[in-house]
């Protein structure tokens, strides 16, 4: 199994509380700090006993069981997944709970976060199983999603830097048929070539060869990255479920029809969740009028939005009554999606879900979706933080160390990242002089203060702006003087974006931006067994693992 080199295990780590990250909202803040702050909109707190918790309430119907099982293992074997997960499906089988994820099916896997998500499921279902109840992790494949533009591309990091990876071909206009659909088509082997020729490292080969057998003209986006992660995760026993079928449509059936049936009380609901929400200052993700419902119709390759109208539904230009529409979604499932909001919902009709792996917009999704899901199913799952990351590279480190800089320098954008390596790239004697400077700046204006306070104490607002004025300057003279350094010198800017480019790519998190893969080239077959021993369910930290 392709994975890296070093051993995580042995590699020096560091922790920033994931709230601390860029784009943190206020939500997803409280909900890895202050969980009792946002309790309401939840079922049960996210950690290992918030699943085990929810264990209890599951309801799960031995011919659902059946069913589903028997359209995993066929999709499964399709996907190449292995002896692992044919005895987690023995396992789903004979009444195990499940632990969910999922993931669009970006190409070549999309960002690294993907891998963190599947990864955080399998220790989970590992942590749950080793309390005595029997768990498996399943990674819903999203390949019903509409928005080729959101998966067609990747970012790549190879030998000269990141490179954009796109499949142009695929893009369409408006919102058409499913990306489980579309045909990646014969410009898919360029790209393969593409990336696999920036590949480096002991396990080089063996992704290559991984991407060469998943990503071929004749398959969709989903079923290359289920073959792909049938190949990389399926030692792990990870489950994949790709829920454009027939049959399984067939079975989420009555979810279609609760939601159709309990559209009215359900938008209500929902509205009333976002205005709370909205009251404590938190942000509602999804937006919902009167006329909403939870369901989407797929006809002549375009997926419409179904509307309330009147006493009936309006889909496009087309009306229908309740009763017509209802005998539409009994007799072509197939045709019938739901929203972000009812999506869970449907999983978890067909699944014995204890948990979901969610990021950070999916939990805000989850904090509407609980009245959803307490209207349609009567229970929910524990919602668990994904793991995440930020891999450093051993020269990173090294410029890192040399210009002092941490992470969240970086995270902070360039503008600080280049400050904090301006001011530490003056030579050892010219820095050490500005620091005593500015400590004697400041000791001689604190020593001024009793004497001012004790002549005219209404001098001392002045005394604190001239103060702030003449170290400012001061530390501007500094930087300026860096600044003149480093030009001297020539390779700041080089320097800054490696960084940059590595820590913070395109101004986004590493681990929202880079693909996993080429990093997996680079280390040894056993990496990804010894990354997912860093992961902690439920951990509120981001990781920054030193490779």
């Amino acid at each position: 199994m392709p994975g890296p080199y070093i051993m995580i295990v042995s590699m020096e780590s560091q922790s920033i509380p994931a709230s601390q990250l860029p784009h943190t909202t206020r939500l997803y803040r409280a909900f890895l700090e202050d969980f009792s702050s946002v309790a309401e909109f939840y079922s049960h707190p996210p950690t290992l006993d918030g699943a085990r918790e929810a264990v209890s309430q599951i309801r799960y119907e031995p011919a659902m069981r059946a069913a589903v099982v028997a359209r995993l293992r066929a999709q499964n074997r399709a996907f190449g997944g292995g002896a692992a997960v044919e005895r987690n499906l023995d396992l789903l089988a004979g009444g195990a709970v499940a632990v969910v994820t999922g993931q669009q099916v970006n190409l070549f896997s999309g960002p690294a976060y993907t891998f963190y998500k599947a990864l955080t499921a399998v220790r989970l279902a590992a942590e749950l199983s080793a309390t005595g109840i029997e768990a498996v992790p399943v990674f819903w494949l999203a390949s019903e999603d509409h928005d080729v533009a959101e998966i067609n591309h990747c970012l790549w990091r190879g030998r000269e830097g990141n490179e954009r990876i796109e499949l142009e071909q695929a893009v369409t206009e408006g919102e058409g048929p499913s990306v489980g659909t579309i045909a990646l088509g014969e410009p898919i082997e360029e790209l393969v070539r593409r990336a696999t020729s920036e590949l480096d490292g002991p396990s080089a080969e063996a992704v290559a060869a991984a991407l060469r057998a998943a990503y071929r003209p004749g398959e969709s986006f989903s079923t290359a990255l289920g073959k792909l992660l049938g190949r990389l995760l399926g030692p792990f026993g990870l489950i994949l479920l790709d829920p454009l079928d027939a049959e399984l449509h067939r079975l989420a059936a009555p979810a279609y029809l609760r939601a159709l049936d309990e559209s009215s009380a359900l938008s209500g609901e929902l509205i009333a969740r976002s205005a709370r929400l909205d009251h404590l200052h938190l942000h509602a993700q999804v937006k919902v009028t009167e006329r909403s419902t939870l369901l989407f119709l797929s006809a002549a390759g375009q997926r419409l939005a179904v509307r309330r109208k009147a006493e009936g539904f309006a889909v496009g230009e087309r009306e229908f009554g309740a009763a017509e529409l209802r005998r539409k979604i009994e007799s072509a499932p197939e045709t019938i999606t739901g929203s972000v909001l009812l999506r869970p919902i449907v999983q978890d009709t067909l699944l014995p879900t204890a948990a979901y792996v969610a990021g950070p917009a999916e939990s805000a999704y989850y904090a509407q979706a609980s009245v959803v899901y307490q209207r349609l199913l009567g229970r929910m799952p524990a919602i668990l933080p994904r793991a995440s990351v930020t891999l450093v590279t051993a020269h990173v480190a090294r410029l890192m160390e040399k210009y002092g800089v941490k992470a969240q320098d970086a995270f902070a954008g360039t503008r600080q990242l280049r400050d904090q390596m301006e001011r530490d790239s003056l030579p050892k004697a010219l820095a050490e002089r500005f620091t005593t400077g500015e400590e004697s700046l400041k000791k001689s204006l604190s020593g001024l203060r009793a004497a001012i306070q004790k002549l005219d104490p209404t001098l001392i607002g002045a005394l604190e702006t001239a103060e702030s004025k003449i170290l400012f300057q001061f530390q501007s003279l500094e930087q300026k003087v860096g600044r003149a350094h480093a030009f001297r010198s020539s390779v700041l800017d080089g320097h800054e974006r490696e960084i940059i480019s590595l820590l913070f790519p395109e101004g986004e998190l590493q681990e929202r931006a880079l693909c996993l893969l080429p990093f997996l080239a680079s280390q040894a077959s056993d990496w990804l067994e010894k990354l997912a021993a860093q992961i902690v369910p439920g951990s509120a930290q981001h990781q920054l693992l030193f490779v």
